[in-house]
């Protein structure tokens, strides 16, 4: 619904903004610009601090202008000056300067003097925010999927392309006033920016502005959870023994004497969070709960294994987590956090797995975690943190509980039916049947290697109950991380046919393009992927005829939220496992995601006269494709093919048919 704000006072130009204008601009709008200063804020911050901290930001643009104002030093005013508001945005010259007094303050929260630490959040957000919340934990409410693929999408890029996008599609202005608010704001190349922002938002700018005012991207209406029950609890009680301990301080200090003369130790306080650490509160999901939830994750795993009741055992995993022995060897996934839980993990797994104990842990939110101990009493143990953040059926549907050099044991989800395995090299071979457990753990299965010749590629092909989703089959790999990787397809594209999303990749288009790329997931190893797609987006006639040339892009995303790209390109061979070669390597990228449809790229191609060309295509909507450089020529279409010397140096450039370029991949 419009916004329409009261009358305000409209200032003449050149005049200061006192605190009355201020006030009224942002009380009448103020869940526009906490909106606004919530997508520009770094997402890293996590939900909680972000929502906290655009509240923070909205607030204190006030205080800023109060005190501005009092040392004559006010922000000038912005070039709009009329009163009421055009498409629903306000146009007065008060919610002008406090918009841009937002911005600019969002925007230093990514900010770092060249002299700060790199690990340590910048300057900005160190400053005492309010409002302050204890005892809760905020979060918008959860949108549909496009908009939580659009929140990752936008954790790529930089805050000032968040800021351009909010200007052009939350504030509805144009791209001149855009630049001038971006520029005015201190965001530096604004025209980049704003470049870039366009490109996310692609043809259906209406769409991508909806999902930017859902409840996605609302920090005004929020959910809330308690974060610290038994924290709390604990506190009041370390108050009370703070109490008792300041009365019998000598007692804790000098070893207490009894009558008879043995001394005996100090009582240990009770730590924050001990309760945490409890084995007998560990959280254990009912057998049959994932049948008849609507969420679908790791929260829904019932406590399997031989060994769930083992308190010994499950009290030295949690202390060891809370406080990992010296020589315990411990992994970290990217991004992944090592504390203690604040609230009582869930129990996963218990068991004797080889010559091992293991025991895996969900802590109800980002982070799975593995603990493992030598059953022989001799070797140290082990402790492998990893995100699982927002996991599905595909994602959360198995667990590592075991790994050798060649081969893997792992803990499937109870909505796995069937389960077998197939090498990605091998396409044309049918899967096998992988044996299960009572408890859910499989047979060894054998892993991709690293280095080495790629010879094989063995993945997983999983199929879930039908109590839950029907003919759902879909493929994982292990690429070293605790959960195995998803893999997807999105086929080439047809005549006619609309745009597609990505689909299992079981079938045998998919399998066949799998076949070619399979090998380049060796440099995703250990990177915290959660899942790679193969886009087939365009296929290439060539000179001679003979079968035509395949492009595919190749991109993984990682629990994290950044995603990589590898665009390959894939010429005629004489083995269906013949290598695709790589033409271009981005990271933190939104390419080839459904906020970055468009694509183009070119490669040299030797034909088999000993020719050589140069070739480029572009994807679906791309209307004209044009090669610049040593080489020139274009052409009306998603292809080219230009005859070139060996290694002839070229640029691709393309158009799409509603207008706008393309930039290319490599």
């Amino acid at each position: 619904m419009p916004l329409h704000p009261s009358p305000l006072r409209v200032l003449g130009h050149g005049a200061r903004l006192g605190v009355k204008e201020a006030e009224a601009a942002l009380v009448e709008h103020y869940p526009r610009l906490v909106r606004l200063a919530y997508l520009i804020l770094p997402p890293a911050l996590g939900r909680h601090r972000r929502v906290l901290t655009a509240h923070a930001v909205v607030q204190r643009a006030l205080r800023t202008g109060a005190r501005n104002t009092a040392k004559q030093g006010a922000d000038a005013i912005p070039s709009q000056r009329s009163g009421g508001t055009t498409d629903g945005v306000p146009r007065t010259a008060a919610y002008a300067a406090v918009r841009l007094r937002v911005v600019r303050a969002a925007l230093a929260h990514e900010r770092r003097p060249r002299w700060w630490p790199g690990r340590l959040p910048a300057p900005a957000v160190l400053r005492p925010s309010v409002p302050v919340v204890r005892g809760l934990r905020l979060f918008p409410r959860a949108g549909g999927m496009d908009e939580l693929a659009l929140d990752r999408t936008l954790a790529d890029v930089p805050a000032t392309v968040r800021a351009a996008l909010g200007a052009r599609l939350l504030e509805n202005l144009s791209t001149d006033s855009a630049a001038a608010l971006l520029t005015e704001a201190g965001a530096g190349d604004s025209s980049a920016a704003l470049r870039t922002a366009g490109r996310l938002s692609g043809e259906d700018h209406a769409r991508v502005g909806r999902m930017l005012r859902s409840d996605e991207f609302d920090p005004c209406t929020v959910q809330t959870r308690p974060t610290d029950l038994l924290r709390r609890r604990n506190r009041v009680r370390a108050g009370a023994a703070a109490l008792v301990l300041l009365a019998v301080t000598g007692a804790l200090v000098i070893p207490a004497v009894t009558e008879a003369g043995d001394t005996r130790p100090a009582a240990r306080p009770v730590t924050v969070a001990e309760g945490a650490l409890d084995a007998s509160a560990l959280l254990r999901t009912p057998p049959e709960q994932w049948a008849d939830t609507s969420r679908v994750d790791f929260s829904a795993w019932p406590a399997r294994g031989g060994r769930s009741g083992d308190r010994a055992l499950l009290e030295r995993a949690l202390s060891g987590w809370a406080a990992p022995p010296a020589d315990a060897e411990i992994t970290t996934a990217p991004g992944t956090s090592r504390v203690a839980p604040a609230l009582p993990p869930r129990l996963l797994y218990a068991g004797d797995v080889a010559d091992e104990a293991v025991v895996l842990f969900h802590d109800g939110g980002v982070r799975v975690v593995r603990y493992a101990e030598p059953l022989s009493g001799k070797g140290s143990p082990t402790f492998e943190f990893a995100r699982v953040d927002d996991a599905d059926v595909t994602t959360a549907s198995a667990l590592t509980v075991g790994r050798t050099r060649t081969s893997a044991r792992y803990l499937l989800a109870p909505w796995v039916a069937e389960s077998a395995t197939r090498d990605l090299l091998t396409p044309g071979t049918p899967a096998r049947p992988l044996e299960v457990g009572r408890d859910g753990v499989t047979v060894p299965v054998p892993v991709p290697q690293d280095g080495g010749d790629c010879a094989a590629w063995p993945v997983m092909q999983l199929r879930s109950s039908e109590r839950i989703v029907e003919k759902h089959a879909f493929l994982v790999t292990d690429l070293g991380a605790l959960s195995p990787v998803h893999l997807t397809h999105t086929p080439a594209p047809g005549s006619d046919a609309p745009a597609r999303q990505p689909r299992e990749a079981t079938g045998p288009e998919a399998l066949s393009g799998w076949a070619r790329t399979a090998c380049s997931l060796q440099t995703l190893r250990h990177t915290g992927v959660r899942a790679v797609n193969n886009w087939h987006f365009a296929r290439q006639p060539l000179p001679g005829g003979g079968s035509p040339a395949d492009w595919m892009c190749t991109r993984s995303d990682t629990w994290q939220g950044q995603g990589r790209v590898l665009v390959q390109f894939l010429p005629p061979a004489a083995s269906p496992v013949a290598r695709a070669q790589v033409v271009s390597d981005r990271r933190n990228t939104a390419l080839c995601s459904r906020f970055g449809q468009h694509l183009v790229a070119g490669a040299h191609w030797r034909a088999p006269d000993g020719s050589w060309y140069v070739l480029a295509a572009g994807s679906r909507a791309v209307e004209r494709i044009e090669i610049t450089g040593s080489v020139r020529g274009s052409a009306e279409r998603p292809t080219l093919a230009l005859r070139a010397p060996r290694g002839a140096q070229f640029r691709v450039g393309a158009e799409l048919r509603g207008g706008g370029p393309v930039p290319a991949a490599g």
